[in-house]
């Protein structure tokens, strides 16, 4: 498995004896692994095995799960039971509707056995086998569906992440260029003031030498170069690992911050500056698409 995102769609249906279960699955982005079930009350008992099937397939995201039953040419007396109740409810419900909003339609035998638990099958649970047979299937279809929905966004981000990490490392080495000419630049400077204050200091003066050294070894940037290289290396792994990434991706994009945030504060110089304000400005949106990466 490459790089998957969180987010997508996935539908499945299977139909036997009379019955026919349809399955809908949609995904967003979460940090942690969130489902919601939506059942019908009769198939309560199977929450617990629809669930283990999506987090075998899912490992993070907030997926939410709809499965609805319809029976087909099912024995009325002895299968389905119509929940009279309710559907007087709902008619009435939707007659103040109607007169509260101004709206014209017919309430239909076929638009009020669509509402929810409207029509029961009572011995379900005495079937519960058969009926899971039936939701496993049509969810295994919807699985699929959904899978192949966030690969396909998943290779659409990995294009785009493959793209923004080598504008990375072409600052990288920018600044790995820029780097070691900071203390001659500062040596330059440092002459340049001493003369326009009239000082009288050569630069091999010991106090001159002493104070380039100190700053050149404050500003001295190459283990924080070493170590973004070592960031890259890794995250260019990631791009077709095998398993979930997102929270690898995450860890190593705070781990490139810091070490560009620490060259930054620690070179001491406009042009090397400039390079650290784009590189977190094009890091900070990558920061944004790996959210979405499972």
């Amino acid at each position: 498995m490459a790089i998957r995102s969180m987010t997508g769609y996935g539908r499945g249906e299977a139909t036997a004896g009379g019955l026919k279960v349809e399955v809908e699955l949609s995904a967003v982005n979460r940090r942690q692994f969130d489902l919601r079930v939506n059942l019908p009350r009769t198939l309560a008992v199977l929450e617990a095995g629809i669930a283990k099937a999506v987090h075998a397939v899912v490992s993070r995201g907030c997926v939410a799960v709809a499965v609805r039953l319809t029976a087909n040419g099912y024995t009325a007396g002895r299968h389905v039971k119509v929940n009279m109740d309710l559907a007087r409810s709902y008619v009435k419900a939707l007659r103040e509707m109607q007169r509260e909003l101004g709206v014209s339609g017919e309430i239909t035998l076929d638009a009020l056995t669509r509402l929810p638990d409207i029509v029961e099958h009572e011995d379900l649970a005495e079937d519960t086998d058969r009926v899971w047979r039936l939701v496993s299937r049509a969810l295994k279809a919807a699985l699929a569906e959904l899978v192949a929905m966030r690969d396909r966004e998943g290779a659409s981000l990995r294009r785009d992440l493959v793209r923004r990490f080598e504008r990375l490392r072409r600052r990288h080495a920018q600044i790995t260029k820029l780097a070691p000419d900071i203390p001659r630049r500062y040596r330059h400077c440092l002459h340049k003031r001493l003369q326009e204050a009239g000082v009288d200091l050569h630069l091999d003066d010991a106090h001159v030498l002493r104070e380039i050294a100190v700053f050149a070894d404050r500003c001295d940037v190459t283990e924080e170069l070493v170590r973004l290289e070592s960031h890259f290396d890794q995250i260019a792994g990631l791009m077709d690992h095998a398993e979930p990434c997102g929270r690898s991706f995450d860890f190593l994009c705070q781990e490139v911050l810091r070490e560009i945030n620490t060259i930054g504060s620690k070179a001491n110089d406009g042009r090397l500056a400039r390079h650290v304000i784009e590189f977190k400005s094009e890091l900070e949106r990558i920061r944004e698409q790996i959210q979405n990466i499972e």
